[in-house]
């Protein structure tokens, strides 16, 4: 099994590997050959390098995407791709309904995506989750790419595998939350980045611009988390005078610049009256939403840009640098840290004399980068943290993993023995010690918890007492077998977490992978807004079904008009249908299903289908009705984006007839709104702060 270590060529230290030359007659080239080698890899590849890439893929595709009909995904973010579908204008903002009242609290590039899928294919399930599967498989493809080019295929097997089975990562995946196209795109950065330290070449640092610019919009300001790694790696690596580094990093920002802030820009342009509200925005601005809450608002923990202070949301536990390794996240992203962060220190002492353009040390510079850059990033964040946002963190700890594990491996093969025999051994002990850690803490969940753990256990003490006795003994198939038996025992834990995330159902606003370990608030009701994750698939109503929970097709069509006067009735007339009083403008309400069929019925030529508190809310019933529904306080209940001037307008313009208010205020805009229903509006006695409002009734 000496195959572990990559073969030697001269090439492979001193830089990337390049394809043997074609035959002089041409018989190697052409579109046959290239259709050949995408089956069959590079003809200086190992046999079983190509085979392996594609069995990996086939394993992420078939976690990523088995049982397509369970996954109910994040109704939030499938309300809004149902509403882009029906309005070109709610595609382009990213709005959460149709009519466009609202926008969603991210920018809406995952959405177009999604919706793109859904206008081509229909809306459902499977046609929202095609993209996601796709960029989730194209992730680890790409990853596999770039370590292979710099360590080999052994390095870019480990890597590749890593990353398929990082739970946290199938989890999300296996959702329409915009984690897994944000990870994607920032891959592609990370490719062209390194493509311009080789080369020395612009192009390809303004193409790593404009992948990162997308990113941005993909989920703003976490997209920025890898810059700091990308700028210092060019700056210092690039091949290329310092002067025309510096020039190239100048043009390379102003390509991210423009990539990023060009659908910012023409939403802020656009007046205010002509485009939905901004959610999540104190001003009605997207520049408030990028250095607030989703800027700076997650870091210090400031709900806003005028800094006052959010909830902090805990759902990955507190903040502090033991946070992803605390019972929530450890079983989430934690298990090669240990590994990654020894052969990350090690890979760069063993490089420490190469040239200033050595691409493994870039490479290294680049991975250690993304890895630490978001490690204290998620670790040491004050505002709302969720677990799934570690996703991002997976590209960097899974390269590092293959990477520093290849150049550890030969290290411990042919270093000397006083200075290198320990290294490999330690980081495998301490990173299957701490698997051993992660499963106790699930001991008794299920069979496949054990099984985990008895192999991490074993074979982890096997692979270490068999890389020592092979080093000292020379014995270098022993050490190969001693390397693949590690190479299983670290990854036997995040597959087990992996194939539960994948077989059972999870919280698609809040998605985790394996058994619950304890605290945090993710499944459960979350605090201020962050595009939907935390709250539940659906809202549950008095007899305990639910307004919406899948991305099924929603109900078309109009409803029959008709009104009533006085204290309306609804035909159904029942007490179970009845919903409960909340906040001051319905926060805290209960749709039921039937007071959406009483809806429909007597929408009469209304653009929005009712007005309710939230965008939870709000979105279930768009799924549910295929309606237009107002939001009138975003994810929170606390966006000014309803006033009651701007009610007003609405209900006497006839776009606008039902209402859904509460007994009690949240805020004074909302106290005055719900206090301006009550005494105007027409109650509907079958259904608790449902209101009617007609032109009449505005003076």
């Amino acid at each position: 099994m000496t195959t572990l270590a990559p073969p030697p060529a001269p090439s492979r230290e001193d830089g990337p590997r390049h394809r043997a030359a074609p035959p002089a007659d041409g018989a190697g080239s052409g579109l046959a050959a290239r259709a050949r080698h995408l089956f069959t890899g590079a003809p200086d590849d190992p046999r079983w390098a190509r085979p392996a890439l594609w069995a990996i893929l086939v394993l992420a595709t078939a976690l990523y995407a088995w049982n397509l009909s369970s996954i109910t995904g994040n109704t939030f973010y499938d309300a809004a791709v149902y509403s882009g579908t029906r309005s070109w204008k709610a595609f382009f903002f990213g709005a959460l309904d149709a009519g466009s009242f609202i926008t969603v609290d991210k920018p809406p590039f995952a959405l177009w995506v999604m919706g793109l899928s859904a206008r081509v294919f229909g809306y459902g399930t499977w046609q929202l989750m095609l993209p996601m599967v796709a960029v989730g498989v194209g992730s680890v493809a790409l990853l596999h790419r770039l370590v292979k080019r710099d360590f080999g295929p052994v390095a870019a097997t480990i890597a590749a595998l890593a990353l398929t089975l990082t739970p946290i990562t199938v989890a999300i995946t296996r959702d329409t939350n915009p984690d897994p196209v944000l990870v994607f795109l920032m891959l592609l950065g990370a490719a062209a980045l390194l493509k311009a330290v080789r080369t020395g070449r612009l192009l390809p640092l303004v193409w790593s611009g404009v992948a990162i610019g997308f990113a941005f919009n993909t989920k703003m300001m976490q997209a920025y988390v890898v810059l700091p790694a990308f700028f210092l790696v060019y700056l210092w690596a690039a091949n290329a005078s310092l002067g025309r580094r510096i020039r190239n990093l100048a043009v390379g920002t102003v390509a991210l610049v423009v990539s990023s802030a060009w659908w910012m820009v023409v939403v802020d342009l656009i007046p205010a009256s002509s485009r939905p509200y901004i959610g999540g925005s104190t001003d009605n601005t997207v520049w408030d939403l990028v250095i607030g809450y989703n800027g700076f608002g997650r870091i210090f923990g400031a709900s806003s840009s005028v800094g006052s202070q959010g909830n902090g949301a805990s759902f990955g536990g507190e903040a502090g640098l033991y946070r992803l390794f605390n019972e929530i996240m450890g079983g989430q992203i934690s298990w090669l840290i240990p590994f990654a962060a020894i052969a990350l220190v090690a890979g760069l002492v063993l490089r420490g004399r190469a040239p200033r353009t050595d691409a493994r040390r870039a490479a290294l510079l680049l991975w250690g980068g993304w890895f630490v850059f978001h490690y204290l990033t998620f670790a040491l964040a004050e505002g709302t943290f969720h677990p799934y946002y570690v996703t991002a963190m997976a590209p960097g700890v899974a390269a590092l993993a293959g990477a520093g594990g290849v150049m550890l491996y030969q290290a411990f093969r042919e270093g000397p023995a006083a200075k290198w025999s320990w290294v490999l051994p330690a980081a495998i002990a301490a990173s299957a010690v701490w698997a051993v850690v992660l499963l106790q803490r699930v001991s008794g969940s299920g069979t496949l918890y054990t099984v985990a753990e008895i192999v991490v256990a074993a074979l982890g003490a096997l692979s270490v007492l068999g890389l020592l006795a092979g080093r000292f003994t020379r014995r270098h198939r022993l050490m190969g077998v001693a390397a693949l038996a590690a190479v299983v025992a670290l990854l036997a834990g995040p597959a087990a977490y992996s194939v539960s995330a994948a077989t059972s159902s999870t919280n698609g606003t809040n998605p985790t992978a394996g058994p619950s370990t304890g605290g945090g608030m993710g499944g459960g009701q979350r605090p201020s807004g962050d595009g939907g994750p935390g709250g539940t698939t659906g809202d549950t109503n008095s007899s305990g079904s639910t307004a919406s929970g899948s991305t099924g097709v929603p109900p078309s069509g109009t409803a029959p008009s008709g009104s009533g006067s006085g204290t309306e009735s609804a035909e159904s007339g029942t007490d179970t249908s009845r919903t409960g009083g909340g906040g001051g403008m319905g926060g805290g309400s209960q749709v039921s299903s039937a007071m959406i069929t009483y809806l429909k019925k007597h929408q009469d030529g209304a653009t929005w289908l009712v007005a309710v508190a939230t965008d939870q809310t709000a979105s279930s019933i768009i799924l549910e009705s295929g309606q237009p529904v107002i939001s009138m306080g975003g994810w929170s209940g606390s966006d000014n984006a309803m006033t009651l001037a701007k009610l007003k307008s609405l209900v006497k313009s006839g776009k606008l007839r039902y209402i859904v208010v509460g007994d009690s205020g949240q805020g004074s805009s909302n106290t005055e709104i719900s206090t301006w229903v009550k005494k105007h509006g027409t109650a509907v006695s079958d259904y608790s702060g449902l209101y009617r409002l007609d032109a009449s009734d505005v003076g």
